[in-house]
């Protein structure tokens, strides 16, 4: 797969989207995007600023059509009218926010149900008007993503699709402060952001932190389930070494609660990466596979032309091993191959280390 090709649509973050649909709201809007990042979540701003809107949560996959609406009897008028289910939040009378979660995984005959609702004008469910000021949206994978997603044509032209990036680490720890992540997690987040890019990024391929729809995976490392092992975490002083590992590859995977589970029990002896950039000379030295390997790979994530000399001069402090573990991925690294050959600290490196290659 070529992953510079793999999507070329533009693409918006989430608190982009909520903005978009707050100010549309007549519009319905399809927020797609890989597993794990938060699409659904996106219901919460929403209704955080309609305070006075009802708001329903709809799990489209798990309908069937009397979850919808049942034809009920009118005896008066001897006819039967449809009476719609009550999450939906429409009996009430009141302006909803509806998310219609995971709505292209739903039935055919569901969606076919529900698409009355995605008019944006005089939307409706079944017979009943959807109050005027609701606002309507829902969620789905991207097609590359290989999880079953699938909406028709006549779907697609009532609806705007919105595909939404991934949180990148700083984004995602923005939310996390506000949102009882353990500092755990965070600061691995942090040390490793190379765990919150997208195999739709280029450069992706052999990154086994996170999803990648060409490979059998039981875990992966994305914002959801990185919640998931936070809880794991605050819970870890009752646990013994292996019960803890057995949750955190559960929940992100073997890769990820590997190098987590170094960071764990190496955080005391790790640099900080600031302390690198900012006295490279004096920054703490790892001690011992476990740290010096945290501290090398994370590292090459985070080498930029900017703080590329700094990096080297603290690299060169290291054992000759991790040295040239670290200058062998720069320099093989795709991502980071420029930035390693256009480096005079680097060529420097290699004129004086040129026989332990």
């Amino acid at each position: 797969m070529n992953t510079n090709k793999v999507l070329t649509h533009a693409t918006v973050t989430l608190a982009q989207a909520a903005t978009i649909i707050l100010a549309t709201p007549n519009n319905r809007y399809a927020l797609l995007g890989e597993p794990g990042i938060g699409k659904s979540s996106l219901q919460k701003p929403i209704v955080k600023a309609l305070p006075d809107h009802e708001h329903s949560m709809v799990d489209v996959p798990n309908l069937d059509l009397g979850d919808v609406a049942m034809p009920v009897i009118n005896r008066e008028l001897r006819v039967t009218e449809y009476y719609p289910n009550k999450r939906f939040g429409l009996h009430t009378g009141k302006p909803v926010v509806i998310c219609l979660d995971e709505f292209s995984k739903g039935a055919a005959p569901v969606q076919n149900m529900l698409h009355p609702m995605l008019e944006s004008s005089n939307p409706r469910l079944g017979d009943l008007p959807v109050p005027k000021g609701s606002i309507i949206f829902m969620t789905g994978n991207l097609d590359t993503d290989g999880v079953g997603d699938s909406l028709k044509a006549h779907t697609r032209n009532r609806i705007i699709p919105l595909y939404v990036s991934k949180p990148t680490a700083e984004e995602w720890l923005s939310w996390a402060a506000q949102n009882n992540i353990h500092p755990l997690m965070m600061a691995f987040v942090h040390q490793v952001p190379h765990c919150m890019a997208s195999y739709l990024d280029a450069g992706q391929e052999e990154n086994g932190l996170i999803y990648h729809p060409n490979k059998q995976q039981r875990a992966y490392f994305s914002p959801r389930s990185a919640a998931a092992a936070s809880n794991v975490l605050w819970a870890m002083d009752t646990m013994d070494e292996t019960s803890l590992r057995a949750c955190l590859e559960g929940a992100i995977g073997e890769p990820a609660a590997s190098e987590l589970m170094a960071y764990i029990n190496y955080q005391n002896e790790l640099p900080a990466f600031a302390t690198i950039e900012k006295d490279p000379l004096n920054a703490k030295l790892p001690v011992g596979v476990g740290p010096n390997a945290v501290v090398v790979f994370g590292t090459l994530e985070r080498v930029t032309k900017e703080n590329c000399e700094a990096v080297m001069t603290y690299m060169s402090r290291l054992d000759e091993e991790w040295q040239c573990v670290f200058s062998i991925n720069f320099a093989k690294k795709p991502q980071k191959q420029q930035i390693a050959f256009r480096s005079a600290a680097f060529k420097k490196w290699l004129d004086d280390n040129q026989d332990l290659l």
